[in-house]
């Protein structure tokens, strides 16, 4: 390893390609920030100027634009409560209330910290174990990502708190959305009453958009006092502790390497995404915090999470197309076909016939997490300026961007309605206390799980398979858990059968591991069956002792 890296450090480390990695970087960090303006967009922007490169060269370009875009979502996500990116949604939930609370400098501070552990953790594992990580996403059928699409959608019981049935509901009102327009498989208009601007559906980013941006705006100017205070409250001047934040992120390390291990694990199973990521690291945060009463609140595990999921899922998307020459997600499509350009074709012995090339990639997705570091850390100085302005000339200034960029994003007008529509549907649900994240992952998930289920019964009808398959009962037992944890929560050291969930947890699970292929998996499923079992007979050996109320 070590001289591969020494044979594409001179390709990589010259004046021009870390220009052009700087520019890149930056342009993501603007692009990240701009609600509307996605990160494929900017790469793909960029994509033209690579073709008179060399491929190192414009391959480093698009993957500092790739990391600074993941970086620059947060900005806007956590000081103005819009996600820059998909890949931001779940930022916001305790990024942007720890921020209105007086603390938008700790906020940010905490978020480019995670982003960049989470990025230098994946660019590690992307040196390490490329080869043998990505041969897990050939293992995958569209069996098991409809289970880790179920699994993903159990989220909501965990993030709906005490409001589980307003949860479930809007849980449900976003597939239904998701089920609106065209059919993913005939392309058969369905609830569209006749209407060809229905027939199109509702794309993804206005409805996201219009929830969290219009809903939430409207919410922030419903009364005169509040429009006339600034963002941030009553801070004038906001101070970003980069070493007080890096302190608080490294105090809390276990959710660092949990939230960057999830977020390499999904960016190696093809079209996942960190869409997925940052909501599942959020939501196993949530789980294990021992101040999940603070979760929505402006929680800093709930920044730390998702910021260093989806940083890490940009490593695992490279594995994947690196060593296994699948896209894994739209970015890693459009490097994938910048490779192709330049006469290089990944596949599984790509690494190893092409060491100059390959290493030239890990050790610019590496460095380019070091520039946004130092980047975002200039680009905040101007972008926190936004927290002194008051609310009510924001709200124009922000409305007016939205609409312009959500009819840039297709040049259609009716994605304009969508954001209106979802902004007062949004409002409404939080006036009446319904929860907008399950509406939210609805929305997003709805699509992919049906797109996933008719891939599966394209091949068969036969229903067993999802018992039959690994990976899917894997994810299957884990959504059934997930289901039960927020009663589990609430009952733990109350009530006796709490005792032996975590081991009966443990004994479950190590069944589909034992069943999946190789040596390891087996060996660490029979670790975990003991594990399990000795817990389980302390537990018995202990007895029930009841919680004393306080």
């Amino acid at each position: 390893m070590f001289e591969n890296i020494a044979l594409a450090a001179p390709e990589l480390f010259t004046i021009n390609t870390m220009m052009l990695m700087m520019a890149g970087t930056f342009a993501g960090l603007l692009a990240g920030a701009i609600p509307g303006f996605t990160i494929a967009m900017a790469v793909v922007l960029v994509l033209p100027f690579t073709f008179t490169m060399s491929p190192v060269q414009g391959l480093a370009t698009m993957i500092a634009v790739y990391v600074g875009g993941l970086s620059g979502g947060l900005m806007s996500g956590i000081l103005t409560g819009i996600p820059g990116t998909p890949s931001s949604v779940a930022t916001t939930f305790d990024g942007y209330p720890l921020a209105r609370s007086g603390k938008p400098g700790l906020a940010l501070g905490i978020g480019v910290w995670s982003s960049f552990f989470g990025g230098v953790f994946a660019a590690i594992v992307l040196m390490l174990v490329a080869p043998q990580l990505a041969l897990i996403g050939l293992e995958f059928q569209p069996v098991d990502y409809f289970a880790l699409i179920i699994f993903a959608l159990t989220v909501t019981a965990s993030l709906s708190g005490d409001q589980m049935v307003k949860g479930l509901m809007s849980g449900l009102l976003g597939l239904l959305v998701a089920t609106i327009g065209s059919d993913v498989v005939f392309g058969q208009p369905r609830f569209t009453f006749g209407s060809d601007n229905i027939e199109q559906g509702f794309s993804f980013l206005p409805v996201l958009v219009g929830i969290f941006a219009f809903g939430r705006l409207l919410g922030d100017v419903k009364s005169k006092e509040k429009a006339h205070q600034p963002l941030g409250g009553d801070t004038h001047v906001v101070h970003i502790d980069y070493i007080g934040s890096a302190k608080e992120v490294l105090r809390r390390w276990g959710n660092v390497l949990r939230s960057s291990t999830i977020g390499v694990f999904v960016g190696v199973l093809p079209a996942a995404g960190s869409t997925i990521s940052n909501i599942l690291a959020y939501d196993q945060a949530k789980k294990t915090s021992k101040e999940r009463d603070q979760f929505g609140k402006g929680a800093i595990d709930g920044i730390i999470a998702p910021e260093t999921a989806n940083n890490a899922t940009a490593g695992g998307a490279l594995i994947v197309m690196m060593a296994l020459g699948l896209p894994g997600d739209i970015m890693t499509a459009i490097m994938l076909g910048a490779l192709l350009i330049h006469d290089v074709i990944p596949s599984p012995s790509f690494i190893t016939d092409e060491p100059k090339i390959a290493y030239s990639i890990f050790l610019a997705f590496f460095v380019a997490n070091f520039m946004m570091l130092a980047l975002q850390s200039v680009t905040l100085r101007g972008f926190v300026l936004i927290t002194r302005v008051k609310l009510y000339m924001l709200t124009a200034v922000i409305l007016f961007y939205c609409a312009l960029g959500m009819f840039a994003l297709n040049n259609v007008s009716w994605d304009m309605w969508t954001l209106f529509f979802f902004g007062i549907l949004g409002f409404f649900m939080r006036a009446l206390g319904f929860p907008i994240v399950p509406l939210v992952l609805g929305v997003v998930l709805g699509k992919i799980a049906e797109a996933r289920l008719s891939q599966v019964f394209a091949r068969s009808d036969d229903i067993t398979v999802f018992l039959s398959r690994p990976w899917s009962l894997f994810f299957l037992i884990l959504a059934c858990f997930s289901l039960v944890f927020p009663l589990y929560q609430k009952q733990v050291g109350k009530a006796a059968w709490t005792r032996f969930y975590p081991p009966v947890l443990l004994v479950v699970m190590a069944y589909p591991v034992f069943l999946m292929p190789g040596t390891i998996r087996p060996v660490v499923a029979v670790l975990m069956a003991l594990a399990g079992l000795v817990l389980a007979g302390i537990q018995i050996k202990r007895g029930h002792v009841p919680q004393q109320p306080e």
